[in-house]
């Protein structure tokens, strides 16, 4: 899906904090915003190539946000709002199965999952069918695996808590990790970064949560999913 136009391209020149970053845009340096609060150290380096899409609001102080960057020949988009986006419309083409109805944010228990949905021609009222929580994955090992996360995430752990007590209740549920390369054999947790978050995903595999690695052909303004792979554990 086409998710950006009239992309500008940068070189990239520092990270600022965890929401600016500073680059380089025909000679001239300029303060972006990074559509990503994760560590992305091993993407956003000095002299990287990146995208930025100009932003919509008037009056920001920061004219561009910085959505995408090249690694290895490979474009890598880290925009944290294009995996949701991504999924729905995968799940919406038919790659979750029957699915007649989606929702985004939606709340179940003490969790708001990315994405709910019916099936079967049910109608959209809740409770609906099952949920998808969506995860991008933009960190790869040397041995083709991609890895997630990048940074410790409390926030993922409360998802996967959540998704196996909808399993429990009798709902599906399901990880769908909207991976940002489309030549990944699989993927893992990073239990280096994450051990929580590990061993949370274990537990929600052993509960019946559904774990899905989908690979994504990405170019510097669009990217879709075309095929999936298995999450190791």
């Amino acid at each position: 899906m086409t998710l950006y136009h009239n992309l500008t391209q940068c070189s990239f020149l520092c990270r600022v904090n965890r929401f600016i970053a500073k680059c380089l845009v025909c000679g001239v340096e300029i303060a972006v915003h990074v559509k990503n609060t994760g560590r992305l150290g091993e993407l956003l380096v000095p002299g990287a190539l990146c995208y930025l899409e100009r932003a919509a609001q008037p009056g920001r102080k920061t004219l561009f946000d910085l959505v995408a960057v090249e690694k290895d020949g490979r474009i890598i988009n880290i925009d944290s709002q294009a995996p949701n986006l991504i999924a729905r419309e995968w799940v919406g083409q038919g790659g979750f199965g029957d699915v007649t109805a989606l929702r985004s944010e939606v709340t179940y228990g003490d969790s708001r999952f990315d994405l709910a949905y019916w099936r079967s021609g049910a109608a959209p009222t809740l409770p609906p069918s099952g949920f998808i929580e969506v995860k991008g994955v933009t960190l790869f090992d040397g041995a083709g695996l991609s890895c997630f996360p990048d940074a410790p995430t409390s926030r993922g752990v409360k998802h996967l808590h959540g998704l196996i007590r909808a399993a429990q209740s009798g709902m599906e549920a399901a990880v769908c990790f909207v991976i940002m390369r489309e030549d990944a054999n699989g993927l893992i947790p990073n239990d280096r970064t994450d051990p929580a978050f590990g061993a949370a995903l274990r537990q929600a595999a052993a509960a019946g949560v559904r774990l899905i690695g989908a690979c994504c052909r990405v170019t510097a303004d669009s990217a879709r999913i075309i095929r999936t792979v298995p999450v190791r554990l």
